[in-house]
């Protein structure tokens, strides 16, 4: 009896564990289509593998000319696609830009087919169609049935290896296809060479090295199989004009030493078992490298084993947060938390060791080394968030960022740090954001490497017009063509430094940046209010288009948005548009305009899915701009505004993200938001009050306190802030700091359906203005 009732209290426990459990609210389909690049596979939380669906092989170019088609597959997978060309194991999460797509693996029968075919005639390769209906995914796993071979897939993953299950129909030929030329914005040449090589008949280990975005990427792997392979080969597509003596050889078939540019590889097995598993370490160091990780993560475990671990992973990242709210908003709750935990991901064997900036093999010694730094992207929430809830993690990543520094040989922190290469994408030196706002906040850094790694990128001369910058203050129009949107980025960025080095009482750093840091207001053109490109003789550009994207001097933006981009001193900006009525009519005209299509029609980064109104929350560089109304007499329309944008913007649906998830920094924003704060400019320590976006909303800090968000009643209808309480206690304050989150802290918002326009008024209670201290 006994032992009975001890069953029935197991049985209860494990029911309410997964009553509790937060993880089965993500749905790792959103953002598959349209503008959200999400893709649905497997990957533990940060990890270096992400095994995923490829659904298409459209490349970047072809003989040098752009494939517009290809943006679509950033992430490598697009929902609406018949077919799956395989599973490969690297992938980014959200980007506009891309590579990686590593060893892609496709299981197999019938005849042997080495090409992947095309959606049009996807018999005419080794690619297969596929239903939605038998396709499932959640966090740290995916899988399909393959409708051609009808193989059922099975994908899990850890930190480092990609973990494949396959069945076979009873009777079929078991083959595997590994195709080392696939790859995401791929193009004739990107493969600089690839080798595999058979250790015996259940292991391969091999790399491959790409020239993409990521210049030079290393890729080592080892695969392990379950079961013999009985027969194997490989076809090359580029036929090398050199063989030497290699040519003694019969090396298509069972040989054990392949390599080439162009290479597609085929294990065949036994069929008298249908279910074969299959191990894929990666590695940026070596073959030995990728062994190591596939012994210390998955030697010994079955595919199951390794999905339940993957699973309690994701439930102990996810489970900081508890809310309150309907099954949609907890999955958009969750997915974005979720997706803000893809990128920035590892990038180091279980050792220790990784590849550098250099191309040299460094040690990481007490930190973990991540790479996937989209930072014109991720400075604005992402790391802020992470900063938030997972402290150790984004000081780890500060870490990172620092190592870059020393490795580069440029002098600079990263700009788009991916797979070990500097990837130069966008603008700005934004890594010292992070820096600083790491600094500001506490973070265990040396603070005298982060103040001189920040320095020597602020000052580096091989930024975008800096040495003009520094010289003019701002960068001119006459041979810079986004010289507007470098002059506000470049302000902000300094803006970071010296606001650190104030706090940390390192006055010279901060009196060489003040000044630099006040920048922005020098491409104002007085006659309009607006920020507006300006040439070296001092004239600014006579006939901006303030709603034009292309050729007025600003990148992947307009100066109708660009000009409210100066969120370390919004009081100092509306004196620059002519005083603060002005803004907020301005601030109210982007929210509500029609903005004619033809503004961004031929723009591939913005669709009408992106825009409310005139405000593009599709593109980084508006997404503070919503919570500028606290600096102004109506601070209540951030309540209204911020509540229409996650109401629009974010859907549990395929197409439920308005724009690229850009590394998490989309869900991030979403993330905050729902809390019902937000930080507008990072390397300072306040977060600025929106309104909260469900009842009730708990997250536990890494230092075991919580924040207890408190808002019953709010709706659609009851957007309004009327009142706040910190702790019991009236709060008048359009902010909160860092450290009285970190303390741990209750908020309770009284919540209806008509602002309270007498709160917020006093300039006591206004957020940090750099003009106004």
């Amino acid at each position: 009896m006994r032992r009975f009732f001890l069953t029935l209290i197991c049985l209860f426990a494990t029911m309410v564990l997964t009553d509790a459990q937060v993880s089965k609210y993500v749905n790792p389909m959103i953002g598959t289509t349209g503008m959200g690049h999400c893709f649905p596979g497997a990957c533990a939380p940060f990890g270096a593998v992400q095994l995923s669906p490829d659904t298409d092989t459209i490349p970047h170019n072809i003989n040098g000319k752009y494939q517009p088609e290809v943006y679509a597959y950033c992430a490598g997978y697009q929902y609406d696609d018949p077919t799956i060309v395989g599973f490969s194991h690297t992938h980014l999460s959200g980007t506009g830009h891309s590579d990686l797509g590593d060893i892609l693996v496709m299981p197999q029968t019938g005849a042997l087919q080495l090409h992947p075919g095309t959606k049009e005639d996807p018999d005419g390769g080794y690619r297969q169609r596929f239903s939605h209906d038998t396709e499932h995914a959640e966090p740290g796993y995916y899988e399909v049935t393959l409708a051609d071979s009808g193989v059922r897939a099975r994908l899990t993953a850890t930190q480092r290896v990609g973990v494949h299950q396959y069945t076979y129909a009873e009777g079929s030929t078991q083959r595997l296809v590994v195709d080392l030329l696939h790859g995401i914005y791929n193009y004739d040449g990107k493969v600089l060479w690839s080798s595999l090589r058979v250790v015996n008949d259940t292991l391969v280990t091999g790399f491959r090295i790409t020239d993409g975005w990521a210049r030079f990427n290393q890729t080592y792997f080892a695969i392990s199989f379950s079961k013999p392979v009985v027969n194997y080969g490989y076809a090359d597509c580029r036929q090398p004009a050199y063989r030497g003596f290699w040519r003694k050889f019969d090396l298509h078939h069972n040989f054990p030493d392949i390599a080439g540019r162009d290479i597609t590889a085929y294990f065949e097995f036994d069929g008298a078992d249908p279910l074969l598993e299959v191990k894929v370490a990666l590695s940026a160091v070596s073959a030995e490298g990728a062994l190591k990780n596939l012994a210390a993560e998955a030697a010994g475990k079955s595919f199951d084993d390794i999905r339940r671990e993957t699973a309690g992973a994701w439930e102990r990242e996810l489970g900081v947060v508890q809310c309150e709210g309907t099954d949609d908003q907890k999955a958009s709750l969750y997915t974005a938390l979720y997706h803000t935990m893809i990128n920035p991901s590892v990038y180091m064997d279980v050792d220790g060791r990784y590849r550098g900036v250099d191309g040299e093999i460094h040690q990481a010694e007490g930190f973990t080394n991540y790479t996937v730094f989209s930072l014109w992207d991720t400075f604005r929430a992402e790391h802020p968030l992470l900063g938030l809830l997972k402290t150790s993690r984004n000081t780890d990543m500060v870490r990172s960022m620092l190592a870059h520094w020393r490795q580069n040989p440029v002098g600079m922190l990263p700009v788009w740090s991916l797979q070990g290469n500097e990837g130069w994408c966008m603008t700005g030196y934004h890594a010292a954001s992070v820096v600083a706002d790491a600094l500001v906040k506490g973070a265990a850094i040396d603070p005298d490497e982060a103040f001189a790694a920040m320095v020597a990128t602020a000052d580096c001369p091989y930024l975008a017009s800096q040495q003009d910058y520094i010289r003019y203050g701002y960068a001119p129009f006459d041979n810079d063509a986004t010289a507007a949107s470098n002059t506000l980025e470049y302000s902000f960025d300094d803006w970071c430094i010296y606001h650190a080095a104030l706090q940390a009482g390192r006055e010279d750093v901060a009196a060489a940046f003040l000044n630099r840091a006040l920048s922005y207001r020098n491409i104002f053109d007085p006659s309009s209010g607006f920020a507006s490109p300006r040439y070296k003789d001092g004239h600014f550009k006579a006939d901006l288009d303030p709603l034009q994207t292309s050729g007025e001097g600003f990148i992947e933006g307009n100066s109708w948005n660009y000009s409210f981009h100066v969120p370390q001193d919004p009081r100092g900006l509306m004196e620059c548009m002519g005083g603060e009525k002005v803004f907020r009519e301005r601030l109210d005209a982007l929210f509500d305009m029609d903005l004619p299509e033809k503004y961004y029609a031929d723009n591939e980064d913005i669709t009408a899915d992106c825009l409310i109104g005139g405000y593009v929350h599709g593109n980084e560089p508006s997404h503070h701009v919503p919570y500028l109304y606290a600096w102004t007499r109506e601070p209540w329309k951030t309540q209204d505004r911020v509540r229409t944008i996650l109401n629009r913007m974010y859907r549990n649906d395929i197409r439920g993200l308005g724009g690229n998830d850009d590394c998490g920094q989309m869900s991030a924003w979403y993330v905050f938001s729902v809390m019902g704060f937000y930080p507008v400019a990072p390397g300072c320590d306040q977060y600025v009050f929106g309104a909260p976006y469900l009842p009730y909303l708990k997250v536990t800090l890494e230092n075991g306190n919580t924040v207890e968000i408190k808002a019953p009643g709010v709706s659609d209808r009851n957007r309004y802030v009327r009142g706040v309480k910190l702790n019991g206690k009236p709060y008048t304050k359009l902010y909160i700091t860092h450290q009285e989150l970190q303390n741990g802290c209750t908020l309770e918002f009284e919540m209806g359906d008509r602002p309270n326009r007498k709160r917020g008024l006093a300039p006591e209670d206004k957020p940090y203005s750099l003009t106004q201290q």
